[in-house]
Formats: C-alpha cells, sequence, structure tokens
C-alpha cells in the first residue's frame, strides 16, 4: 500500500464523507474525481500482477499442458488452485470498492450484497491456500520457514474474515469494519510481495530459502501494519458524536431484538396454555 492509499484509507475505514491531500478529513463535504477514487486505483493496483498471473495459470490449466516441475504441483491437483486464484482476486477487486464511504452510505444495499460475495471469496482463497501449503510438494524456492508463515498468514485472515461477518450480524459495524480490513490486508498480500520482491529478482534472481520467506513475510506486514495505521488513526479521527450515535444505535437494535424474541415467547406461551 503506498502513502496515498494509506492516508485515504484512514478516512474510509473511519467511514468519513470527506477528503483532502495528505489524508485530512473535511467534515460535511464529500470527496470528488482522483481523492475519491485514488485508493480503489491503488488497491486495483496491488491485485494487478497476481490477477493476471493468475489467469496466465488458469489458462494453462485448460489447455491440458505439459508438466514441468513449475506447474506439477498445480496439474496433480488443480480444484485447490482454481478456486485459490477465482476467490483472491474477487476478493480483492471488488474488495477495493467496499472502502468508499460514498458508496457505503449511498448504496448500502449494493455494500452488504458485495460483502456477501467478497466474505465467502476471501475464506475460500485463504482455505484454499492453507490446503495447497500442507497437502502440495513444497516449491524448489520455498522452505519449510516459508510454509508456517503461510499457515499463519492464511488463518488469521480467515478468522478475521469470520470475526467480521460475526460482528456485522451483531450490527457493531466498528468492529466489522477493523477486522474485514484486517483480512483484506492479509489477503493482498500477494500484490505487495510483487513490488518488494521484484527489485531483488531484478539483481540478484529469484530469492529462495529464509531470504525468500523474510521478503513475504515483510509484504504481509507492511499491508498488515498500513491497515492498523489506519485504523487507529480512523478511530483517533472519528469525532464524539458519531460514536455516541453508533453506540445507541447497536444498543436501540439489541433492545428491540430483546423485546421481540419476549413478544414471542409471551404468544407461545399463550398458545400452549390456550390448549
Amino acid at each position: 500500500m503506498t502513502q496515498i492509499d494509506a492516508a485515504v484509507l484512514t478516512d474510509t475505514t473511519a467511514g468519513r464523507a470527506a477528503v483532502v491531500p495528505g489524508g485530512r478529513g473535511r467534515p460535511g463535504r464529500a470527496p470528488t474525481g482522483w481523492r475519491r477514487w485514488r485508493v480503489q486505483v491503488g488497491l486495483i493496483a496491488l491485485t494487478f500482477v497476481p490477477a493476471v498471473a493468475g489467469a496466465f495459470r488458469l489458462t494453462e490449466l485448460a489447455g491440458d499442458p505439459p508438466v514441468t516441475a513449475d506447474n506439477e504441483r498445480f496439474v496433480a491437483s488443480p480444484a485447490p488452485v482454481v478456486l485459490h486464484i477465482v476467490g483472491a482476486t474477487v476478493f480483492c477487486l471488488l474488495g477495493a470498492f467496499q472502502f468508499d464511504p460514498v458508496l457505503r452510505r449511498r448504496r448500502p444495499r449494493w455494500h452488504r450484497a458485495a460483502g456477501r460475495v467478497l466474505i465467502p471469496c476471501g475464506i475460500v482463497a485463504a482455505l484454499s491456500g492453507l490446503w495447497m501449503t500442507v497437502f502440495s510438494d513444497l516449491p524448489a524456492q520455498d522452505n519449510a520457514a516459508l510454509n508456517a508463515i503461510r499457515l499463519v498468514v492464511g488463518t488469521a485472515m480467515a478468522a478475521s474474515l469470520v470475526l467480521g461477518l460475526v460482528a456485522a450480524r451483531r450490527r457493531d459495524f466498528a468492529a466489522h469494519r477493523a477486522w474485514v480490513t484486517r483480512g483484506y490486508a492479509l489477503g493482498l498480500g500477494a500484490g505487495t510481495q510483487a513490488f518488494v520482491i521484484a527489485p531483488w529478482m531484478m539483481v540478484t534472481g529469484n530469492p529462495t530459502g529464509n531470504f525468500r520467506a523474510v521478503l513475504m513475510l515483510a509484504a504481509w506486514s507492511i499491508n498488515l501494519a498500513v491497515a492498523e495505521w489506519a485504523l487507529r488513526r480512523g478511530r483517533a479521527s472519528r469525532p464524539a458524536g458519531q460514536a455516541s450515535r453508533a453506540w445507541i444505535s447497536r444498543v436501540a437494535w439489541r433492545r428491540r431484538a430483546d423485546s421481540e424474541r419476549a413478544m414471542a415467547r409471551n404468544k407461545a406461551s399463550q398458545s400452549a396454555g390456550s390448549w
């Protein structure tokens, strides 16, 4: 994630409607033009390299390719890699637009409908990645340390998305936004890895072993650090009244749900008593 993306992500994770250069908000004014869409452009740019690589891999697998050392594990078991590529691509591309506060406010139904697609896709991408890590042969350039890192990251991504879904069902939208942002940051790791590893490939060739594990861990760490920074800055700049209204809304929803359950129990008991 770039510095520009981080500045805008701060405002989008906080749910604010205004963005000015440098990431400072001006309440009451909706961002327009480049200032509104620059975070989506940055996130889609990060997705571009792994999405293109994934498309080439799917095309290769669809054409009954000759088996090589590079594709042997995919040809032997294509289903996990197909699920991983499709799930991760949809998750990262469509998920970029979930960070637009204007779209969330003006099209809440679209936001919810997209979320019902994105979270399953993200979970499928994480679980299929875990499956390949555990059951596929280890690539020549990887080692056990990188596999262990992949297991931690994949588990953390899936858990973050599940926690985000649970929070949304509780109508705790601040927690929902935080957990889904973390899951998205981890899911976007392949894009950042392309930019982190590319300079080393141009100078010394494809990194291997522990050095490759360090570079890939650095990419995931960069994404997660930017997401956490944006979330914390967003909470710090969130107006107190907005936080209070969100808390009151959650309390009112819970009281209404409790009241409806009590009424349903009373009706059930009255029906049982009439017999």
